[in-house]
C-alpha cells in the first residue's frame, strides 16, 4: 500500500497564507496612494515570429525559454534584486512573516496507519520545514522512521510518497530534490531501516506497486535529450524492478512501442497479489485499461477498456471479481463489479450506481465507503461489498473529510474533517458499530469560532449557477472595503472543496476575507462540468471567475479597490486571463506557477498532455484563433493600465516551466500603463509547488500578503 504525505502545509498550491493576534478587524488604510520607484530590468526582444495556419505571430522573448543560458540567468537574477528590494521595503512584511510563523507553529500529527507489526504516521513539532514519519509497535514510544528534514541542509529535498511490501518488511519511498518530478526510489528495510540498493533514478509520474518481496511496478520515461527541466517527455513506460538486481536489468512491461505511445502510464496491484492492472493515458483525462492474472506467469496482458473515453480505476478485488470506479456512461461515476475471466465494459455490474452527486470511493476494514460531493461539501455513506447500504455517517459540520481506508482485516478507521476555518480534527470511526470519536484534536492557535464561513450562488454570464464559499470573521462590515481574495482553479476534473491552512487563517486574522469559486472546468458536478471548462469552452472558466468578482463587489465583502485574484498552475492561467480580459476590476493579481503561453505549452515536458482541456495551437485553425484569444502573453496590451501584478513561480518547475511567467512577466513590465508595479518573485531551487520547506512557503506568503496589502492601500496591519 502507498502512502502521500496529505498535509496542508505541504500543499503549496493550494493557498497558505500569514498569522496575527489582532484584536481589531478592519486594517488602516492609506489616504493617498503610496508608491514606490520601480526600475525594471531591460528584457531583450528578438525578432522571432512563427506562423500557424497562415497567421504570424511574434514570440520576442522566445530566448527566455532557454533555462541552461547565462543571459537567462542574469535575467532572474535582476528580476529578482528588483523584486525583493521592492518587497523588503513594505513596512510590515516582517510583522506578516512574524504572524505567519506564529500561526504555523503547532503540532501537526496525521492519522496513523498500518503495515506489517508497525503502525506509521506523520508528525511536524510546528516549524519543521518537512513532515517527519514515525513509527510505533504495539502502542510502544514512537520512533523516527524517516526525516526528510536530513535529506538536504535547507529543506528543499522532499519526501515524495513510500508504499510499503504486503508483510510491511520492506518499503520504497521517492524522493523529489528541489522541487522536481523526477524522483529517486530508495529501498528499505524497514526492522533495520538499512538501505537495500542502490537508489533507482529518473523515476517521475510514478507510485510503486509491490508484488509480494520480490520487488515493484513503477513508471517513468526515457531521459530528455536537452534541458531536464523543459524538454518535451512523451512516451511514458512501466517497468518492474527486481530486488537486488541493477536498473539496467528492469523488465520493461509496457510502453516502448508505437502502438503502447501513451503520456501517462500507471501500474497497480491487488491487496492480494492476484492481478496487476496497467492504466495507459494519452492526457490528464480518460484511460485504457489492460489486466494481467500474476498468478499465472505467462498470462498476457488483457484489454478491460481499449479507448480513452472514460476514467477507470480498479478499487479492489475480493476473489476473482475486480472492483472498478468508473465514469464510463455516469458522469458523476459509479462502482461496478466485473470477473476477471470477462472484464470488459458489457459485462460490468453495478454496485453502487451513479447518483445526482460526485462519487468517490475507499476501502477499509472490509467495507465501502461512498464519498459524494454536494455542492462542494462532503457527505459519506457505508456500503458492504454487495453494494447494501450500512448507514450515513455523521460528520461534524460542513467541510471536507478523507480516510475511510485500511486494510480488510483492520477494525477501526479514521478520517479527519475540515474547513475553510476549521483545522483538522482526526476522528477514529468503528467499522462495525459506524462510533466516531475525536482521536486527535488540532493544537492550532486560530481561535476558528470566531469565523464564519457561507455559501452562495451566483449567475455566471451564460446563467449558470456557481457556487462560493466565503469566509471571514464574524461581525465583519459588508462595506466594500474588506481586503479579499478570490480563489480559483477551474480545470481538470479537479475539485476545489473546503480545507484549512495556517496562512488562510493569518489572512482572515488581519481582517481579510477569502472566497473560493467552485468554477466549471473542475469536478464539483462530475464531468459535465469538467468538459463545460475545456478547449472551445474554456472561456466560461473566465466567466466564471469574474462573475465571482463582481458578486462579491455587488455585495459589498469587498470592492474593486480592495479585490486581489490569486490562483496556481491552471489556477495561475485563470488569474492571468481575467487581469487581461478585466484588468479595471481587481486591484491585485497574483498568478502562481501559471500556464501562461497557450500556443507552446504542449511543447514543454509533459504539457502535451494537458490537450484534453486545452486544446493545442496545431490542432486546428479555430483552436488556434481560439486558444490566442485568451491566452495571457498574447493578450498584454500597451497603454492599459493592469492591476498591481506579482508573479510567482520556481526556478526549478519541471511541470509548468518557469519560461511561461518569465515572458508573462516581460509583456506586463513592456506595457503596463501607469505605476502599478508588475513584479516576477522566482524561487531559487524549487519546482513546481510539492513539497516546499515551511520557511520558504513563511517567507514566500509574507511577501505575496505584504505585497498585496501594500497595493490595497493598506497602512497598518490590525492590532
Amino acid at each position: 500500500m502507498k502512502h502521500m504525505i496529505a498535509c496542508s502545509v505541504m500543499l503549496a498550491l493550494a493557498g497558505c497564507q500569514p498569522a496575527t493576534t489582532a484584536t481589531s478587524q478592519t486594517p488602516q488604510t492609506h489616504s493617498s496612494k503610496q508608491t514606490m520607484q520601480i526600475v525594471y530590468p531591460e528584457t531583450r526582444k528578438d525578432d522571432v515570429v512563427d506562423t500557424y495556419f497562415g497567421h504570424q505571430v511574434a514570440d520576442p522573448y522566445r530566448w527566455l525559454e532557454d533555462d541552461l543560458s547565462d543571459e537567462t540567468a542574469a535575467w532572474v537574477k535582476a528580476q529578482n534584486k528588483v523584486t525583493f528590494d521592492y518587497l523588503n521595503q513594505i513596512p510590515y512584511r516582517e510583522a506578516i512573516e512574524k504572524r505567519l510563523r506564529t500561526l504555523m507553529d503547532y503540532e501537526k500529527v496525521t492519522a496513523p496507519f498500518t503495515e506489517g507489526k508497525y503502525t506509521y504516521f506523520y508528525r511536524n513539532d510546528g516549524l519543521q520545514n518537512q513532515y517527519v514519519l514515525y513509527r510505533q509497535l504495539n502502542g510502544g514510544e514512537p520512533e523516527v522512521f524517516l526525516d526528510p528534514n536530513t535529506f538536504s541542509d535547507d529543506g528543499t529535498t522532499s519526501l515524495a510518497g513510500i508504499s510499503f511490501s504486503e508483510d510491511g518488511s520492506l518499503a520504497a519511498y521517492q524522493i523529489s530534490e528541489g522541487g522536481s518530478d523526477w524522483r529517486k526510489v530508495i529501498v528499505l528495510e524497514t526492522d533495520s531501516g538499512k538501505a537495500l540498493e542502490t537508489p533507482l533514478q529518473d523515476v517521475k509520474f510514478s507510485d510503486i506497486a509491490w508484488l509480494g518481496n520480490q520487488g515493484f511496478y513503477y513508471s517513468s520515461y526515457d531521459k530528455p535529450e536537452g534541458s531536464e527541466l523543459s524538454a518535451k517527455t512523451d512516451q511514458h513506460k512501466v517497468y518492474f524492478h527486481k530486488l537486488g538486481t541493477p536498473q539496467s536489468d528492469d523488465a520493461l512491461i509496457f510502453g516502448g512501442t508505437e502502438a503502447e505511445k501513451h503520456r501517462y502510464v500507471g501500474a497497480e496491484v491487488s491487496e492480494d497479489n492476484h492481478y496487476l492492472l496497467i492504466s495507459a493515458s494519452t492526457s490528464t483525462s480518460g484511460n485504457k485499461l489492460f489486466l494481467k492474472d500474476l498468478s499465472k506467469p505467462d498470462s498476457k496482458l488483457v484489454t478491460v477498456l481499449d479507448n480513452t473515453d472514460s476514467d477507470t480505476y480498479m478499487l479492489d478485488s475480493k476473489g476473482d471479481t475486480l472492483y472498478l470506479v468508473t465514469n464510463l456512461n455516469a458522469p458523476n461515476k459509479r462502482l461496478v463489479k466485473v470477473q476477471a475471466s470477462n472484464p470488459t465494459p458489457d459485462n460490468w455490474i453495478d454496485v453502487i450506481p451513479e447518483t445526482e452527486h460526485v462519487l468517490s470511493v475507499s476501502t477499509g476494514a472490509g467495507y465501502i465507503f461512498a464519498q459524494y460531493m454536494v455542492d462542494a461539501l462532503d457527505q459519506v455513506k457505508q456500503f458492504d461489498y454487495d453494494g447494501k447500504l450500512v448507514r450515513d455517517i455523521s460528520l461534524p459540520g460542513l467541510g471536507s473529510v478523507s480516510g475511510f481506508e485500511g486494510k480488510k482485516n483492520e477494525s477501526t478507521l479514521y478520517y479527519s474533517f475540515t474547513n475553510y476555518s476549521t483545522p483538522a480534527t482526526i476522528f477514529s470511526f468503528d467499522a462495525k458499530s459506524g462510533e466516531s470519536n475525536v482521536y486527535r484534536e488540532s493544537n492550532s492557535p486560530f481561535e476558528s469560532e470566531q469565523y464564519t464561513t457561507e455559501q452562495v450562488f451566483y449567475s455566471s454570464k451564460d446563467g449558470t449557477k456557481v457556487p462560493m464559499l466565503i469566509t471571514y470573521k464574524k461581525g465583519t462590515e459588508l462595506n466594500g472595503k474588506n481586503p479579499t481574495i478570490l480563489y480559483g482553479y477551474g480545470g481538470f476534473n479537479i475539485s476545489i472543496t473546503p480545507h484549512f491552512s495556517a496562512t488562510n487563517a493569518a489572512w482572515l486574522e488581519m481582517g481579510g476575507v477569502y472566497a473560493v469559486a467552485n468554477i466549471r472546468g473542475g469536478g464539483e458536478y462530475g464531468k459535465a462540468w469538467h468538459k463545460a471548462g475545456t478547449q472551445l469552452h474554456k472561456q466560461n472558466v473566465f466567466d466564471d471567475f469574474i462573475a465571482a468578482a463582481e458578486y462579491l463587489n455587488a455585495e459589498k465583502y469587498t470592492s474593486s479597490d480592495y479585490l486581489a485574484i490569486r490562483g496556481g498552475s491552471n489556477g495561475g492561467l485563470l488569474v492571468g486571463a481575467c487581469l487581461t480580459q478585466r484588468p479595471d476590476l481587481f486591484k491585485v493579481a497574483l498568478p502562481a506557477v501559471g500556464v501562461l503561453d497557450m500556443l507552446r505549452y504542449h511543447t514543454f515536458t509533459a504539457g502535451a498532455g494537458w490537450a484534453y482541456d486545452y486544446g493545442t495551437s496545431e490542432q486546428s485553425e479555430e483552436m488556434f484563433k481560439y486558444l490566442q484569444g485568451y491566452s495571457p502573453v498574447h493578450n498584454v496590451n500597451a497603454g492599459v493600465r493592469y492591476p498591481a501584478t506579482l508573479i510567482t513561480t520556481g526556478d526549478h518547475d519541471d511541470r509548468v516551466v518557469p519560461a511561461h511567467s518569465f515572458k508573462f512577466a516581460a509583456e506586463l513590465q513592456a506595457k503596463q500603463n501607469g505605476e502599478n508595479p508588475t513584479l516576477i518573485r522566482i524561487e531559487t531551487n524549487a519546482g513546481h509547488g510539492a513539497g516546499t520547506p515551511t520557511s520558504k512557503i513563511i517567507e514566500q506568503y509574507a511577501d505575496i500578503f505584504g505585497f498585496t496589502l501594500y497595493n490595497m492601500g493598506i497602512e497598518s496591519l490590525p492590532e
